[in-house]
């Protein structure tokens, strides 16, 4: 499979134009880091569906031209897939997110829950952020995909309860009554969350919170998952739920 490039632009890739050039830290990573060749065949994108495959012309650690031959337009997914990762101790949210962004999440959204280890303030929010976006960026990169997932402000257990009036919220509870398996993932186009909580659960404070917002408390399976494998495990369900895999 061909060497897969992202190009920041921020008014989008230029439908008319015949080469484009890569610089910066993606034409570092691009002929330092992953050694592409003049001749080579890669592909490059915008993150926003643009999706673009040419041939190498130029390779210098500042500078990578390509020559375009192919274009192609992917549309976003349908209903879309998001993920509430609650914040974790370690570095176990930032493997939730990796994940998630190689299996196909469309938001990420982190969470101040209750029982969160992981606190942030203002400013550490705003590098936490950051820190997500870089992650999911590259993780983009690596499988191959047309659009890159959105990182979203920090929410607050209030916050999340107000999204599920607008989508499908599905909150991971290992004790709840319903599977995962047993819904109707595609019954309408409304966004499907998922919302996992941290280490040691999600509070029973919260849940009644959530519930009464209209969110359904689902499980994965008769095991309790990590934090850093449920948001994962339930994308996978779901892919194979909407025929995506």
């Amino acid at each position: 499979m061909p060497l897969h490039f992202v190009l920041d632009t921020p008014d989008g890739l230029d439908p008319s134009a015949q080469t484009l050039t890569l610089t910066g830290g993606e034409a570092h990573h691009a002929a330092v880091v992953r050694r592409v060749r003049v001749g080579e065949a890669v592909t490059v994108g915008d993150g926003r569906g643009s999706w673009l495959t040419g041939v190498v012309e130029e390779a210098q650690p500042s500078r990578v031209e390509v020559r375009i031959t192919q274009r192609e337009t992917v549309l976003a997914p349908s209903p879309r897939l998001v993920l509430v990762q609650a914040l974790a101790k370690g570095d176990r949210d930032e493997l939730a997110v990796q994940a998630a962004t190689e299996l196909g999440v469309d938001e990420i959204v982190p969470w101040q829950a209750a029982r969160s280890v992981s606190r942030w303030n203002a400013a550490k929010a705003q590098k936490g952020r950051e820190r997500w976006a870089s992650i999911v960026r590259e993780a983009a990169k690596q499988a191959h995909r047309a659009w890159i997932p959105d990182v979203s402000p920090l929410v607050t257990t209030k916050e999340l309860a107000a999204r599920a009036a607008a989508s499908r919220l599905l909150v991971l509870e290992p004790t709840a009554d319903d599977a995962l398996t047993s819904l109707d993932l595609a019954a309408d186009d409304r966004d499907i969350v998922f919302a996992v909580g941290p280490e040691g659960g999600i509070d029973d404070a919260e849940l009644e919170a959530l519930v009464a917002a209209g969110a359904q408390l689902v499980r994965l399976g008769s095991t309790v998952l990590r934090t850093s494998t449920a948001g994962p495990a339930a994308l996978s369900v779901v892919n194979a739920a909407l025929g995506r895999w």
